[in-house]
């Protein structure tokens, strides 16, 4: 029989994870509601953070809304929701006036009579310039003013080292209502325990999971949490198989790095170089280094195969110095810790896993497949990306959306009861048995690895299969340790990871056809329809 006790926290909304996403729907509701973000590391650690390039939208005369939408649909392969595209660059302007009235700063170009002309970068797939940033470090300028913002709000409360376990439905309590989402399970990492939140609504702003890839730009915070959360309620996920390698991640071969180079280096000229220094992308399209992402990256990685090296070379030392260092000077001083000097050297490069393009299905206003159940960010799928994203309209996906959840939830969350009563977590881990912290690292070095190799830039349908195989392996073997053992975040954090890779696995065999950031030897052509890859978990209610 089920125990049942009155939850640790109750909250109008929780929101898991302190990104762009997370931080700015917080806001927007704080003026009525109780919030809490629930974030796994402290406030300010989020793939947000490390954002280099900056925001896309039309601020250039020369520029317009159908060409940016028309860039998006273009970049996205014939898989983006026309509707969607149009709904969130429509709206872009005023979500980004929206970020400058709470303090973040775009570097500006020119300002008279009042008008404000930002200086735009332009980065791959667009054609104009249309990325506002701050500096080099526009995702650092954007994290920073908002969690300060946050941590002086009196209606926002921050639990800091809190990661979510697994969400509570109704079905789960004795309470005869309609399914819907009414609390969560969270890990607190400093009193190693168990603890519940109760809510009227959860927003899962957990980002993507390119932690499951050997090589990837992502901060450790970022494992697929969300994703997985919601599939294992019932919730549909669509095209993972869509995961975005960024072309250019430092190559460093004394330790791994997770050093992204922004492509606004690209945009501003940078060249990718052989070791011979001679340039490869004018033979492969008609933009070469400002092509899509997914074209860069798949011609990087056929020079490093073909010619049988570990990387290529970015180089902009035909910039001045003033200029790079006016334009790059975290870049610059970062790359100088590394012994690169950006000014004067070829940065040796490799892609890396960057961006999920796929996840959690959503509507307009953010809502998954379960009552009281939104998700926003790179957790979410809204179908703006397509099969492939373009350069900076991520972090402008995260506002549009976060502003269209907080419209939805002024008009709901009235007509929302809480649910304070909830199931105590089933204890079952046996506290004689610790599954060791390099046991978990060596499992979670076979996931990155397996799928690195095998479900990676290129891929083939017998090592997606092979894939397949060795990942559900991992997979009974870890949800194993996970019921027979004492809890850790790196137990939970693997958990999602290695369910992830499986559903990404599933999505990639699905799709019998080359499109966008997915390319698969064994079928290089178009299909002449194109359809979202949905899958759908076996609790899934319609």
């Amino acid at each position: 029989m089920k125990k049942y006790s009155k939850s640790d926290y109750q909250y109008d909304v929780l929101i898991i994870g302190s990104g762009i996403a997370g931080l700015s729907l917080a806001l927007h509701l704080s003026s009525k509601y109780k919030i809490m973000i629930a974030t796994k590391s402290k406030i300010n650690e989020s793939a947000t953070l490390y954002a280099q390039g900056g925001i896309a939208a039309v601020f250039d005369e020369k520029d317009s809304i159908d060409s940016h939408i028309k860039d998006t649909l273009i970049a996205g392969n014939g898989l983006c929701d026309h509707e969607v595209v149009s709904f969130i660059i429509n709206n872009a302007r005023q979500c980004i006036n929206w970020l400058v009235s709470n303090g973040i700063s775009f570097d500006i170009k020119s300002c008279s009579k009042g008008k404000i002309n930002y200086h735009l970068t332009r980065e791959g797939g667009h054609s104009y310039r249309r990325i506002l940033h701050n500096a080099d470090c526009t995702g650092r300028e954007i994290q920073n003013n908002l969690v300060n913002k946050v941590l002086i709000n009196n209606n926002i409360d921050v639990a800091e080292n809190i990661i979510a376990m697994d969400l509570i439905t109704s079905d789960n309590n004795n309470v005869y209502i309609p399914r819907r989402v009414i609390g969560a399970w969270l890990w607190n990492c400093n009193k190693k325990q168990v603890e519940t939140c109760s809510a009227k609504v959860i927003v899962l702003a957990t980002g993507g999971a390119s932690r499951v890839y050997r090589y990837t730009t992502n901060p450790d915070v970022v494992s697929g949490d969300g994703i997985a959360m919601a599939w294992r309620i019932g919730c549909r996920v669509a095209n993972l198989e869509f995961n975005q390698f960024h072309p250019t991640c430092l190559f460093y071969p004394k330790g791994q790095s997770n050093f992204l180079l922004t492509e606004a280096l690209r945009g501003e000229g940078a060249l990718l170089l052989r070791p011979n220094k001679s340039r490869f992308m004018l033979d492969v399209h008609e933009r070469a280094e400002l092509a899509p992402r997914d074209i860069v990256s798949r011609a990087i990685d056929y020079e490093i195969k073909h010619n049988n090296i570990d990387c290529v070379y970015l180089d902009i030392t035909h910039k001045s110095p003033k200029f790079i260092h006016d334009h790059f000077p975290v870049i610059y001083n970062k790359l100088l810790k590394f012994g690169f000097d950006l000014t004067k050297d070829i940065i040796p490069v490799v892609p890396a896993a960057h961006y999920t393009c796929g996840g959690v299905i959503v509507d307009k206003s953010g809502r998954t497949d379960i009552n009281c159940l939104y998700a926003v960010g790179e957790v979410s799928y809204t179908g703006l990306h397509g099969a492939n994203r373009m350069a900076s309209n991520s972090l402008l996906e995260c506002l549009v959306y976060s502003w269209s959840i907080a419209k939805n939830l002024f008009q709901m969350l009235p007509n929302i009861n809480l649910i304070d009563l909830l199931p105590s977590f089933k204890k079952t881990h046996y506290a004689n048995h610790f599954f060791s912290e390099r046991d978990i690292k060596n499992d979670l070095n076979s996931i990155k690895k397996y799928m690195w190799d095998h479900v990676g830039i290129v891929r083939t349908t017998k090592s997606l299969k092979y894939a397949k195989h060795e990942i559900n392996i991992l997979k009974k073997k870890i949800n194993n340790q996970y019921v027979n053992t004492h809890l850790s975040r790196q137990m939970l954090e693997i958990r999602n990871l290695v369910q992830v890779a499986e559903l990404i696995i599933n999505s990639a065999i699905n799709r019998k056809e080359s499109r966008g950031l997915h390319f698969i030897d064994d079928y290089p052509d178009l299909l002449p329809n194109a359809f979202p890859t949905i899958l759908i978990p076996s609790n899934y209610i319609k």
